[in-house]
C-alpha cells in the first residue's frame, strides 16, 4: 500500500506516520507538509509547500496512492470563523479535489474531532466548520471516505502537540488518560491507536463512515 499524509508534524499526523513507516504492508509514504518531519526512513518522501491550497505545483508526485490520511489541523483558540475555515475546510478540500483527479480509487480518512456539528447550524464555530468540512468529504467520489472523530488522545512514542495548553494537559494528565484509554475507550484514544486504525479502513473498509472514538479504537 502506497499512502500520503498531510499534517504528519502535528501530534495526530506524527502518530499515524509513525504507524505507517512501522507497518510492512505499507511500500511508501509521501508527507505533504509546510515544514519537514525531521524524520528519515526509506520508504518516506517528503513535499514541503507553504501553501496548501495550491497543490497544482507538486501534482506530479500525488498520483499512484491508495490512501491519504488528512491530519492537518488546527485548534481555534484566537482564530477567526474565516482563518479557522481556510485552514479545516478550504484545505481539505483543495487536497481532496486534487487526489481524487488523480487516484479516484483512494481511501481518503480525514481527522476531525467529537462534537463536529454535520448539521453545520450549530453556535459552536469549530465544530460547525468540521461538520462542513466532514459533508463536503464525504460526497467525494473516492473509493471510500472515512471521518475519524477522536475526543482526547493521548501522545505516544515521545510524541508532542503544538498546542502548549494542550501537552500541558497531556503531561499532567498523562497515567489518567492511560487508565481512560483502557476503561473509557468512548472518550480516549492514543496517537498509535488512531494510526492503526487508519491503516485498518485503508485496506478492509469500515462498517461506519464517520467513526467516533469508541470505533476507532475498536478498529
Amino acid at each position: 500500500m502506497k499512502v500520503i499524509v498531510f499534517g504528519a508534524t502535528g501530534m495526530v499526523g506524527a502518530g499515524v506516520l509513525r504507524e505507517c513507516l512501522l507497518d510492512a504492508g505499507v511500500e511508501r509514504v509521501l508527507s505533504v507538509g509546510r515544514h519537514a518531519t525531521g524524520v528519515r526512513d526509506e520508504k518516506l518522501r517528503e513535499v514541503e509547500l507553504p501553501d496548501l491550497l495550491e497543490l497544482a505545483p507538486i501534482a506530479s508526485e500525488l498520483g499512484g496512492y491508495d490512501a491519504c490520511f488528512y491530519c492537518l489541523g488546527v485548534s481555534s483558540m484566537g482564530m477567526t470563523e474565516a482563518e479557522y475555515r481556510r485552514v479545516c475546510y478550504a484545505m481539505p478540500m483543495a487536497a481532496a479535489g486534487m487526489l481524487v483527479k488523480l487516484n479516484p480509487a483512494m481511501t481518503f480518512v480525514y481527522v476531525t474531532g467529537a462534537g463536529a456539528d454535520s448539521s453545520e447550524r450549530g453556535r459552536v464555530m469549530w465544530a460547525r466548520v468540521k461538520g462542513a468540512t466532514e459533508n463536503a468529504l464525504l460526497r467525494m467520489p473516492f473509493k471510500g471516505v472515512y471521518i475519524f472523530r477522536p475526543a482526547a488522545i493521548q501522545p505516544l512514542h515521545g510524541i508532542r502537540s503544538k498546542t502548549r495548553l494542550y501537552q500541558f494537559f497531556y503531561d499532567a494528565l498523562g497515567p489518567l488518560l492511560s487508565l481512560g484509554n483502557r476503561w473509557l475507550p468512548q472518550y480516549v484514544t492514543t496517537t498509535e491507536q488512531v494510526g492503526r486504525a487508519m491503516l485498518q479502513v485503508a485496506r478492509q473498509g469500515a462498517t461506519k463512515r464517520v467513526l467516533e472514538n469508541v470505533d476507532i479504537n475498536a478498529l
